[in-house]
């Protein structure tokens, strides 16, 4: 008899036990499904964050073609492919921005696969920024690229766009106002 009852109570507590686990593995899942749900509202409403909300996060500030005016150091890394191989490419290069639009590079070089093959002095450009501090800039005869105008103007961020005359290929560099 008292075997029967220790069985029974052996048992139950097993049971027992399996009913709590179930209960926390639900709990666990349900919270860990509302987390999830939480950063995928999260990252879909981002990117829908409108201009003018963007600007006022930005503190306020609302940027245009003028706020480039002077002379940059514009450096950027890049892959090209040359006959179907993947070379790396180092540009450095003077970037003086007018504040109308259009741009001139005193000086500059790019390096490709650990070769100087270009003195990129003289160089002209365009370029565009939105009231968003985004735009664009266009070397003629060359890549065009997204950039991003940084806090009173002291860093443009650039990204290539568009293949070059030459070679396909990518790029990202960061161009830093230089002292007048």
């Amino acid at each position: 008899m008292r075997s029967q009852k220790k069985a029974k109570t052996t048992t139950l507590r097993q049971k027992e036990k399996t009913t709590m686990k179930t209960k926390l593995t639900k709990i666990i899942m349900s919270s860990l499904a509302f987390a999830c749900a939480l950063v995928c509202l999260a990252v879909t409403m981002a990117p829908g964050t409108s201009a003018t909300a963007r600007a006022a996060g930005d503190g306020g500030r609302v940027c245009s073609v003028g706020m480039l005016k002077g002379s940059y150091l514009w450096t950027f890394d890049a892959y090209e492919n040359f006959n179907g191989n993947f070379v790396p490419v180092a540009v450095m290069q003077g970037l003086r921005f007018n504040g109308d639009g259009t741009t001139f590079n005193p000086f500059g070089t790019v390096n490709i696969g650990g070769t100087v093959i270009i003195d990129a002095t003289g160089g002209v450009g365009t370029y565009t920024v939105a009231a968003d501090c985004t735009g664009t800039l266009s070397i003629t005869g060359g890549p065009s690229f997204n950039i991003y105008v940084g806090p009173g103007a002291k860093q443009v961020w650039t990204i290539q766009t568009s293949p070059d005359s030459l070679a396909h290929g990518v790029s990202r560099g960061t161009a830093t106002r230089l002292p007048e």
